[in-house]
């Protein structure tokens, strides 16, 4: 019988320290010298700026944001694993035989594995399995069990980096996966069914590796024939809600399938010409934010240098604004998140001057906010028709906390920040923000949804003392448990939305807590979990919510970052779309799509739409790309280890017969882009008449749609009018005229609504 060693329990203990997320791997002080070995040179930075000179602003941020990849400790960033494990190499090589060195070649291969390097960590892994062999010497049970899960985890790594991504085709990664996606170089996932086999027969009840068995015979083609009975995921378990047809991912013969890390997007039009174009960000240190021009002839063309967008690094999250009112809409870079201490480092405020061309204006602005973030919301708060900003920042410590922000709009293109004194002193861990009037006060309110603890709805009380839309004395009120809407206790992306159209804005909160993909598989299996559930509050009207998750069958385990809605079909009501995952790498997770059954409960179609992508998602946006009336959707994919990129995905509506409408709201006292207008379109059908409703706004807190607004009229034979409630003055300014299947201008004021002209693009669907 061999004896566990103490260094080699010591070393599984290590390696369970080490499975925590964002647990950081220590290292002496003085090899943080060994840096600089690895950041680009300075001049670099200057590389390849295109045809547009940056001003000095501009030129200011692109130095900051340079010098931060220089100066970054990689061990003070959990995610920058390539740099890392270059960093531990040359540790490991100079470390003398004994435990330490067993530590770090652990440590080592795990950071190989984070960084994409799969083959050279399995190799690692099967090395030091076999070293503690030879000195006679094993790990206990568990230590042995998780060596042996990093190695079936290289190898799924391995199948999805030969196949789905250096032979990537629309299909790959779908689930549940199609012939068309079966690997044809199967090498990896069969050797992770041998060790998951393994792995079952020694912990029969491990869901997670139940689940990564059945995908791994997925990719194969061999499920669920060859998938032992004992460990079989019923096929039905994966079957659709509803027969919606099938959305061709077409991002690739577009060039928008960019093979990045975690970022954020926006869909909108940012020249005016009435197409949708297209920004993306990646969290990456070295993350370009690339435009895309949509040429308005069934192609795209990138213009990031020719904006002056060069050297504009980072962003996990992005989106769009009007700060200066001057209809052009500008860009909001959010930085940091998840990253701590090392996530002090500047947003982007940067302006679109209306002839192509874009300038950082973070400084002059009052913006250079030095926190850790990934969500905000752009709201008129104090109702002076200027947009103002709520920052989300992530607290990771009460003693040196990182409060968030609330920039208020001096109407002259700078900010002074106010969140203390408009009791909004918020400290914690930030993940989702929103903003809606849900209590018909004329005064737009704020959510938090928080990673740490109970989520924050505070009600905006308005100017406690002067009536001064200027006046530091505007006051929101912490209302949470008043309104019911704590939880989820972990949380992350939210939104007001409303769901069921009774004029009343509803919430959606997702969960953010899981042990392992194993709390996935036990929803689908039906069976407990510890996994945190989603939570869809319904509008009490009377400043209250109820949870109606399960009557709306969303009490479920939907471990969502990147999120948004819109109407998929054009019935009138709001479907949504979920982008699953966190940083691990074995969280291989479907994306969900959920159809609204007119208000009364949702449906998941992810497996009939094609939506249900393995790979990690961020930031989502429902928008009519090709203009043909009906809304495409735009996913931003990867995760945030070094090593863990995948292709965004663009998802082409394959039309539906219902009518449609677009509208363009443009305030006048109200803010330029009409952030935070109500409206309600009554139209005629076979069954009599029928109220809509939306407010404008981007949609989610992962991600941003357009800010014109396009409504889904299902069965609607003819526009009675439109009524917009205009967020200032709160006047209501009613439309008739209107035609169905068209796209109006609305202004705050004029009676009269100004038809677009909206020319149809064709994008080819074939491969």
């Amino acid at each position: 019988m061999i004896i566990p060693s103490p260094w080699a329990v010591a070393l599984f203990l290590h390696c369970l320290t080490l499975e925590v997320p964002g647990a950081p791997v220590t290292m002496p002080a003085n090899q943080g010298k060994e840096q600089d070995v690895f950041c680009p040179p300075t001049n670099s930075l200057r590389q390849g700026l295109g045809a547009v000179v940056q001003d000095a602003e501009t030129l200011r941020m692109v130095q900051r944001l340079g010098k931060l990849i220089q100066t970054t400790d990689p061990m003070s960033v959990t995610f920058l694993s390539d740099r890392r494990a270059e960093l531990l190499q040359i540790r490991w090589a100079a470390e003398p035989e004994g435990e330490p060195r067993f530590r770090l070649e652990y440590e080592l291969n795990l950071e190989r594995l984070r960084a994409g390097q799969s083959e050279a960590a399995l190799f690692g892994f099967r090395q030091l399995e076999q070293k503690l062999q030879q000195r006679g010497l094993r790990l206990l049970d568990r230590g042995r069990s998780k060596l042996r899960m990093h190695q079936a985890l290289a190898l799924l790594r391995m199948g999805e980096q030969e196949n789905c991504q250096t032979n990537h085709i629309p299909e790959s990664c779908l689930f549940p996966i199609q012939p068309a996606a079966f690997h044809k170089l199967p090498r990896g996932s069969r050797g992770a069914i041998h060790l998951l086999q393994e792995q079952l027969l020694s912990t029969p009840e491990d869901l997670e590796s139940r689940w990564l068995l059945n995908i791994a015979h997925m990719t194969l083609g061999e499920y669920p024939a060859q998938v032992d009975p004992r460990w079989l995921i019923p096929p039905k378990a994966f079957e659709s809600d509803y027969a919606l047809p099938r959305f061709p991912d077409i991002a690739g013969r577009l060039g928008l399938d960019l093979d990045d890390l975690a970022g954020g997007c926006i869909l909108d039009d940012m020249d005016n010409d009435g197409f949708l174009d297209l920004v993306v960000s990646s969290w990456r240190l070295d993350g370009q934010l690339r435009y895309f021009h949509n040429d308005g002839d069934g192609s795209f063309t990138e213009q990031t240098a020719q904006a002056g967008l060069k050297g504009l690094f980072g962003g996990l999250n992005i989106q769009q604004t009007d700060f200066n009112n001057d209809g052009w809409l500008d860009i909001w870079v959010l930085r940091g998140g998840w990253t701590g201490k090392a996530g002090r480092v500047p947003l982007s405020l940067i302006r679109n001057n209306g002839d192509g061309t874009f300038s950082d204006v973070t400084a002059s602005a009052g913006l250079l906010n030095l926190h850790p973030t990934q969500t905000s919301v752009w709201f008129d708060y104090n109702g002076d028709g200027w947009l103002d900003v709520f920052v989300g920042n992530e607290s990771s410590s009460s003693h040196d906390p990182d409060p968030c922000a609330l920039f208020r709009n001096n109407r002259n293109g700078t900010f002074t920040e106010c969140a203390a004194q408009a009791g909004l002193d918020v400290r914690g861990f930030v993940k989702g923000v929103t903003s809606a009037d849900y209590d018909h006060d004329g005064r737009p309110n704020l959510y938090l949804s928080l990673r740490d603890g109970k989520n924050k709805l505070f009600r905006n009380e308005g100017p406690a003392a002067l009536p001064s839309v200027f006046s530091d004395k505007w006051s929101f009120t912490l209302v949470t448990s008043q309104a019911h809407v704590e939880e989820p206790i972990s949380s992350f992306s939210t939104w007001f939305f409303d769901y069921d159209n009774d004029g009343w804005e509803d919430l959606f909160v997702a969960g953010y807590k899981i042990r392992d993909p194993g709390d996935v598989a036990a929803d689908y299996l039906g069976v407990p979990s510890l996994g945190e559930r989603a939570r869809l509050y319904r509008n009490n009207r009377d400043g209250t919510f109820v949870n109606v998750s399960k009557e709306a069958h969303l009490d479920r385990v939907l471990h969502t970052m990147g999120c948004n809605f819109g109407d998929l079909d054009n019935d009138g009501w709001l479907d949504f779309y979920l982008a699953t995952g966190d940083p691990d790498l074995n969280t291989l997770i479907p994306n969900v799509m959920f159809r609204n059954a007119e208000g009364r409960f949702f449906q998941d179609v992810s497996a009939a739409g094609g939506f249900g992508n393995l790979q990690k998602g961020h930031a989502v946006a429902f928008g009519d790309i090709d203009n043909d009336g009906d809304q495409d959707v735009y996913v931003v994919m990867g995760g945030a280890f070094s090593g863990d990129n995948y292709r965004n995905s663009l998802f082409l509506n394959p039309g539906t017969p219902h009518h449609w409408i677009k509208l363009k709201l443009e305030g006048k006292s109200s803010n330029r882009v009409a952030i935070g207008a109500s409206i309600m379109v009554e139209v005629s059908t076979p069954s009599g008449p029928r109220k809509i409703y939306k407010t404008v706004n981007s949609g989610g807190s992962f991600g941003s749609g357009p800010l014109r607004q396009e409504i889904g009229l299902g069965t609607a034979t003819l526009v009675q009018r439109v009524t917009i409630t205009w967020p200032v003055t709160g006047v209501r300014q009613s439309f008739e005229g209107l035609m169905l299947d068209a796209f109006y201008r609305l202004k705050e004021g004029d009676p009269v609504p100004e038809k677009m002209p909206l020319k149809r693009l064709q994008f080819s669907v074939q491969k």
